[in-house]
């Protein structure tokens, strides 16, 4: 038997037609709902937005883990009440206020305590140090090489020898300090095929004796790497030359 009863206690067939266009861009609701739905997301969106505005708008990298459940939870919220017609606005409203007001208790905890910031957002963590990629951090972080390095390259890194340490922080994205002048390391730019409109095809020039593990850019002396034994570092066991960037090649990458 192909029919249901709905709220009202009407029979309804629940056989779907693929392609009704009537059902797929009208709906059974009467033509009149619509004006509903622009009166319900009008008063949601101008509710949600002044809750927001209390508690203070952020960008997007700017977002704590605590704001990033925010928006998952309000998207939800705000989305069903615009156009569900069994949803009231007023519980609506009612769910949208407890998640910012328990969003603005956790980031008021966080900022008396330094316990509860760590518990709530978590911490920065170091990914490179030193000109080399830290493999705890990384794993603590849940990245893999290829998204530290990329991380980097947006932040207009070029050659790991030009980064002291850099962070990811709690919301996500990266702080790089840099060394006051830089020191040899592994190149972050593409291969060559990827760079031959470029003017600078090899970043820097090599350093003799020194050589970098093409994975994490771990430096070691070329008298202490054997082809049969693995970095320290990561495990890889392919090694290049160290390379250092000159004043010039760093303005080029400007």
């Amino acid at each position: 038997m192909n029919a249901l009863l709905n709220v009202r206690g009407v029979v309804m067939d629940d056989t779907v037609v693929p392609f009704d266009l009537w059902r797929m861009f009208i709906g059974e609701h009467p033509p009149l709902f619509y004006l509903e739905v622009l009166f319900r997301t009008l008063l949601i969106y101008s509710y949600t937005l002044g809750l927001i505005r209390w508690i203070g708008g952020r960008s997007v990298a700017q977002l704590s883990m605590t704001d990033m459940l925010l928006v998952i939870a309000l998207g939800s919220a705000v989305g069903d009440a615009t156009f569900y017609p069994d949803v009231p606005l007023l519980e609506a409203m009612l769910v949208i206020t407890a998640i910012v007001l328990l969003n603005k208790g956790l980031d008021a905890l966080a900022a008396r305590s330094q316990t509860a910031n760590r518990l709530i957002d978590g911490r920065a963590i170091a990914v490179v140090r030193d000109g080399c990629i830290d493999i705890a951090g990384r794993k603590a972080g849940g990245l893999s090489m290829a998204e530290i390095k990329s991380m980097l390259r947006r932040q207009g890194v070029a050659n790991l020898g030009q980064v002291e340490i850099a962070l990811l922080e709690e919301g996500g994205g990266v702080s790089v300090f840099g060394r006051r002048q830089a020191g040899p390391g592994l190149s972050l730019l593409p291969p060559d095929d990827l760079l031959q409109n470029l003017p600078l095809r090899i970043p820097g020039e090599p350093v003799d004796g020194q050589l970098c593990c093409t994975e994490c850019g771990n430096r070691q002396q070329r008298a202490n790497v054997r082809a049969d034994e693995p970095c320290t570092n990561c495990g890889n066991r392919n090694w290049t030359t160290a390379r250092l960037l000159t004043s010039n090649e760093l303005n080029q990458l400007d």
